[in-house]
């Protein structure tokens, strides 16, 4: 094979200083958003992306529908009423200011995207007169057809229009850079945050950002359990590069996390273990609510939450007498009675009445406007649907009209998996903070998927903004910290130190190995000695297997750099679950050695985080710390209840 030249310039061992007032790490929706807030209020604002901000993250390919959007014109429920619901859905361990704020502004945030050039209505009238559509407004709902408070909308022309709108307002963004570490100083025993360190993924350049505020908004971690050395595109349903940098970072500079011990069976992964996500026929979602049937052809029912059997497709969409709203999609991980909406009967039990495997999504036997919007629009928008589902399959001859699509596993997921298969999926573990979204530590906040228990694409849109709005204020009154030139040369050292190992390993060889490391002391039931046997497993492979990690080129080292941060993901669940001496049904957690469920001594956030010397400490935050989630919102954002417009929608 031809041996091609790296096509960009070597910058290996050159620096740049960069300074701005507020600094945003991550380009996905929540920092994209962050930075457009921090803008519109006269700041000087960065925003570092590692890919490329125009289609990067979660949803950088789209998604199909807008949770939460309590104050647009047609909903029925107020946004204390959902907000409250998510918390209690939860059994408390669920982050009420993050969702507050997400059903507080989240629809104002869709406008906003509106100006931007998103598509969140029915423009060209193709559903006109469809049940799920509001013909005034042209906007259509999702799920709960009565209360409206869930948006079907076009989320593939989302990423561009904030693309353009970060340009428009002067944001100066650099894509293709990695944020590494963040910096930070102490004062008076105060520590703050004054910036953070990159490198250039493309040319090797190392960065150094400078700013009186700094906002996390990176994603969630992935491929701590699940991960296939061959099919590494496939083995996330977020994109690839999507690894968790932000908690690491976060982590070893001492920010507090909690719920980092919640894990649920692993969902959506196609890490040679299930199929594409949304690519079988299924009814939970996207497909929600798509008719189901069994191998011979008959329909699968639908009960209600009182198990009422349901007659037309039409009854699906509605909650029960009595039942004022029903939650569905997103973070839903166990729908308690009051909120579970209608749904299919129980695997067991369609097997005890002779129902028979396998099962299929038959649309052909849905109302037409219905069939129309699941594989056109919800399955064409929602993230990696659009090309290799809605396109290829219909390329390839599948018409929704005739044809049925097969259901896999137990006859609902693509696949089914095993109990050490675990997942930071639903509403996962994250980083605390308090009502400005900010930190433990000065001058650093977090939103979107860095956020504990955070939701979907509304939740990023409406913490990113009101993250970035709230850094504004408080840069107001901070100087700018001063670099530790050791502290840079230290993380420049460690970043670099790839390129000089030769015929080092690769870092699929690491990333398969802490997978398999934290299937086999972090699976389904923990207990002490397997937690400890991880992390000393885990502290070795980061003495003696990350120096003899190689790469020759920039983008080879990312890809380095990202499994070191995987790997400090790891080392913080398992620290964290050594904390939590008890178990709990509502964060999926099991202890063979604690085996008590839910006792009243830990009914709290356990908190976590490393001290300046290293070492964990633990903490505890009362459920419910956040108050009456409505008056302590409204105490504190004065100026974007009251004000005009331009606080509101820009």
């Amino acid at each position: 094979m031809q041996n091609l030249k790296w096509p960009y310039e070597n910058e290996f061992g050159q620096e740049e200083i960069v300074t701005s007032e507020i600094l945003v790490l991550g380009g996905g929706l929540a920092g994209c958003y962050a930075a457009i807030a921090a803008a519109r209020r006269g700041k000087s604002v960065v925003l570092v992306e590692k890919g490329a901000t125009e289609r990067s993250g979660s949803a950088g390919s789209g998604f199909d529908h807008w949770e939460s959007a309590c104050t647009n014109p047609c909903s029925q429920v107020s946004a204390q009423e959902i907000a409250e619901a998510y918390v209690n859905e939860q059994d408390g361990y669920s982050n009420g200011i993050g969702h507050y704020i997400e059903c507080q502004e989240g629809y104002d945030r869709l406008l906003d995207m509106e100006s931007f050039g998103g598509k969140i209505r029915d423009t060209e009238d193709e559903f006109a007169g469809a049940e799920f559509r509001d013909d005034e407004t042209k906007l259509m709902f999702a799920y709960d057809y009565q209360n409206k408070f869930t948006l079907r909308v076009w989320g593939s022309t989302f990423k561009p229009a904030l693309y353009k709108e970060l340009l428009r307002l002067g944001v100066k963004v650099y894509d293709r850079t990695e944020a590494t570490a963040l910096m930070v100083e102490e004062t008076n025993g105060r520590r703050r945050g004054i910036g953070a360190t990159g490198m250039n993924v493309r040319t090797g350049k190392f960065l150094i950002f400078r700013a009186k505020e700094t906002i996390l908004a990176m994603s969630r971690p992935a491929r701590i359990w699940l991960f296939h050395p061959d099919l590494v595109g496939l083995c996330e349903f977020r994109p690839m590069q999507s690894i968790g940098s932000g908690h690491a970072m976060g982590y070893r500079a001492g920010v507090a996390f909690t719920m980092m011990e919640k894990s649920v069976k692993a969902e959506f992964s196609s890490a040679g273990r299930s199929f594409p996500p949304y690519g079988t026929g299924n009814n939970h979602n996207t497909w929600y609510a798509a008719t189901m049937v069994d191998a011979r052809g008959v329909e699968i029912p639908y009960v209600n939450r009182d198990g009422v059997e349901l007659k037309t497709v039409s009854e699906r969409y509605y909650p029960a007498p009595g039942q004022k709203f029903f939650l569905k999609g997103g973070v839903i991980d166990n729908p308690k009675y009051e909120y579970r909406g209608p749904e299919t009967l129980d695997f067991a039990e369609l097997m005890r009445r002779g129902y028979q495997l396998p099962f299929y999504a038959d649309l052909s036997r849905m109302p037409e406007m219905e069939r129309k919007v699941i594989w056109g629009v919800m399955v064409g928008e929602e993230g990696k649907t659009k090309i290799p589902i809605l396109k290829n399959y219909t390329e390839r001859g599948f018409d929704p009209t005739q044809h049925m699509l097969q259901s896999y596993g137990n006859g609902w997921q693509s696949a089914d998996f095993l109990p050490q298969e675990r997942q930071l999926f639903g509403a996962p573990g994250g980083i605390i903070t308090d009502w400005d979204l900010k930190t433990n530590i000065d001058g650093i906040y977090a939103a979107g998927d860095q956020l504990y228990a955070s939701d979907c694409c509304g939740y990023a849109c409406a913490t990113g903004y009101y993250a970035g709005r709230k850094a504004a204020k408080a840069a107001e009154d901070v100087e700018y910290g001063e670099i530790d030139r050791a502290f840079c040369d230290a993380e420049k050292a460690r970043l670099y130190h790839p390129m000089e190992v030769e015929n080092g390993m690769d870092w699929r060889e690491l990333n398969m190995a802490i997978s398999k490391a934290m299937q086999n002391y972090c699976g389904g039931v923990k207990c002490r000695d397997l937690l400890n046997q991880g992390l000393e497993l885990l502290e070795q492979y980061e003495r003696e297997a990350v120096p003899q990690v190689g790469a020759s080129n920039p983008h080879e080292l990312m890809r380095a750099h990202e499994v070191f941060d995987i790997l400090t993901v790891a080392k913080l669940i398992l620290q964290a679950c050594l904390l939590r001496e008890s178990s709990s049904e509502p964060l999926c957690f099991s202890r063979s050695d604690f085996p008590e469920m839910d006792p009243p001594k830990d009914d709290c956030f356990i908190t976590i985080r490393l001290d300046a010397s290293g070492q964990v400490v633990r903490g505890t935050v009362p459920k419910g710390y956040f108050g009456d989630l409505k008056e302590e919102y409204e105490k504190r954002n004065a100026d974007y209840v009251d004000g005009d417009a331009r606080y509101r929608r820009g």
